[in-house]
């Protein structure tokens, strides 16, 4: 990692099973994640003082962005001066609320840009730890590409890349707060001694491109508040999707697509049917966070 710029990816869940509420309040889960080609920027330039400007898509600039809190960990755990400090600049394209992991994969980015800029040595284990206290998707993206999540996410096992798939997104004018979407599962949840068995599905769906084996506990809450969710989404299969899900605990809808795929026609026809909606095009990409 170089330079004073890092590019930081969204996130699809190819797959989430819910195994059970935890001691600590948290789900345990096992999910299948997936780097997209829509990307946030960090940049970082030395300052003696640590501060945070955020254009773009809404985001706060203040002490509750992930940004900052992967800032004051790193020094805090690297045990660096206080005082140290950076001027930070974020352009924000992935949304917030949507399911797509923008304020992990910008934590992610803090840590791996910060590390280099102020000369901490710090290995990825110690980066790997911080990431999982800031949140639960965050130490995905140190590394990206398509990965088993396990634990209440944030142990992660790379897989090798499923083959590219090209992807559209539809993400409603109504953000989904993740706690509102777990409180409100209830669905029967997958038994904590089929964890296993679970894992080795995912890791089979990656590795063959099954995508009959994608499914996503969290749909059926998802879809009860917002049910305009259910009808983008079975649009998508109507338009070819060979998987159509909700994304983590939503709000983005997105499907796959064989790579190649001409998406133009398809997201012109999703937008027009669903007025309001933000639709996109994008495509599976095989990194985490890199260097702009």
């Amino acid at each position: 990692m170089t330079g004073r710029l890092v590019r930081c990816p969204a996130k699809v869940n190819v797959g989430l099973r819910v195994l059970g509420r935890r001691p600590d309040g948290f789900h345990e889960i096992v999910t299948l994640f997936q780097a997209i080609d829509l990307w946030d920027e960090l940049r970082a330039e030395p300052d003696v003082a640590l501060t945070l400007s955020v254009e773009g898509e809404a985001a706060p600039s203040d002490a509750s962005n992930l940004v900052l809190r992967a800032a004051r960990s790193l020094l805090a755990r690297a045990g660096a001066d206080a005082a140290r400090g950076a001027r930070l600049h974020l352009v924000k394209r992935i949304p917030a609320g949507a399911g797509l992991g923008g304020g992990g994969s910008d934590a992610a980015g803090a840590l791996l840009l910060l590390s280099r800029l102020w000369g901490l040595r710090t290995d990825e284990g110690v980066l790997a730890g911080i990431a999982a206290e800031l949140g639960s998707d965050v130490p995905f993206f140190l590394s990206g590409g398509t990965a088993l999540g396990t634990g209440r996410g944030e142990r992660i096992r790379p897989l090798t890349p499923i083959s590219e798939r090209a992807l559209v997104l539809g993400h409603p004018p109504l953000p989904l707060p993740t706690p509102r979407v777990y409180e409100a599962l209830q669905a029967p949840l997958t038994p904590a001694d089929d964890g296993v068995t679970v894992s080795r599905l995912f890791v089979k769906l990656a590795e063959g491109n099954d995508f009959a084996l994608a499914r996503n506990d969290l749909e059926a809450a998802a879809f009860a508040m917002i049910p305009a969710l259910a009808g983008f989404r079975d649009a998508l299969v109507r338009s070819g999707a060979e998987v159509a899900l909700l994304s983590g605990s939503g709000s983005t809808v997105f499907g796959m697509f064989r790579a190649g795929t001409d998406l133009t026609s398809i997201a012109a026809g999703l937008q027009s049917a669903f007025p309001g909606w933000r639709v996109r095009t994008s495509r599976t990409i095989a990194s985490g966070v890199v260097a702009g």
